[in-house]
């Protein structure tokens, strides 16, 4: 095995989500594919292809050459944008289409991955012409992924793979980013902290503490007098961070203590990826 260590846990990730996507959606009949799902605008087709995108784009293939109607709603930025592109060339292609072409990308990938004997650190080409190392490419790749495999699962009534590798993945990605959530997005007061307790198939209670400086920083140490303090299912904290859902419409699965006002401005900006 030429992978290195460190990027290992991201192949078996992306490995089992991939699988799990095709075993998914393997079965569907035609209508089925044009399921609504979390994602704005997103049928489960849609999803499929952004999925089969996205790992296109890691075995270097050259982007579709396409142009963009006019009227996708769910499309305002760039990014979005770009992210379409893969998706709207695909809209028209039957379920046998979209199987066989998720199939041949998984294989593809399956032998890229074999063979893949490169450092963690070296560069490699991300989206919008971003330049970021191949761990932080595979980490966000099998973040993607899961995230993605929930989408459909929410969509076609399977529940399920919410403790899987992906998980554990999505679950470190997501929590680096609640520093930048608590300390700055929700400006909570400065030498305060925020506890998160999350239960569920993955369970975790973290802190952020704010310094004298605004600056937050993410410890696993509980606090004593904590400023707020949220405690929600992983699922629902899944949901959240991702832009599936809005804070009213889980409001009954989330118990928020404390400073009334810091616990809306997080909810309120807890969506970090969408």
């Amino acid at each position: 095995m030429s992978l290195h260590p460190t990027l290992q846990p991201y192949a078996d990730a992306w490995t089992h989500s991939i699988e799990a996507i095709s075993e998914l959606v393997g079965p569907l009949v035609e209508g089925e594919w044009n399921r609504r799902t979390p994602c704005p605008g997103w049928s489960v087709r849609d999803v499929v292809s952004h999925v089969i995108g996205l790992d296109c784009e890691m075995l270097g293939d050259p982007r579709p050459i396409h142009t963009l109607p006019r009227d996708l709603y769910h499309v305002t930025n760039d990014s979005q944008r770009y992210m379409e592109m893969q998706v709207d060339v695909r809209r028209h292609h039957t379920a046998p289409e979209m199987t066989s072409e998720l199939e041949y990308v998984i294989i593809r990938r399956n032998r890229q991955l074999r063979n893949e004997s490169r450092d963690p650190g070296t560069k490699v080409r991300g989206p919008l012409s971003t330049e970021l190392t191949l761990e932080a490419s595979m980490r966000a790749h099998a973040f993607n992924v899961w995230v993605h495999e929930q989408d459909l699962r929410a969509a076609l009534g399977r529940p399920g793979n919410l403790d899987s590798p992906g998980a554990h993945i999505a679950r470190d990605v997501l929590l680096a980013e609640l520093p930048a959530v608590v300390a700055e997005k929700a400006d909570a007061p400065r030498s305060s902290a925020v506890v998160f307790d999350v239960h569920g198939p993955v369970e975790f209670l973290r802190t952020i503490r704010v310094d004298i400086q605004g600056r937050g920083t993410l410890e696993t140490a509980p606090a004593l007098g904590p400023a707020a303090t949220l405690t929600l299912d992983w699922e629902t904290y899944v949901r959240l961070a991702c832009g599936r859902v809005t804070p009213e419409a889980v409001a009954d699965r989330v118990k928020a203590e404390g400073d009334p006002e810091l616990t809306g401005a997080i909810l309120r900006n807890f969506t970090v990826t969408s």
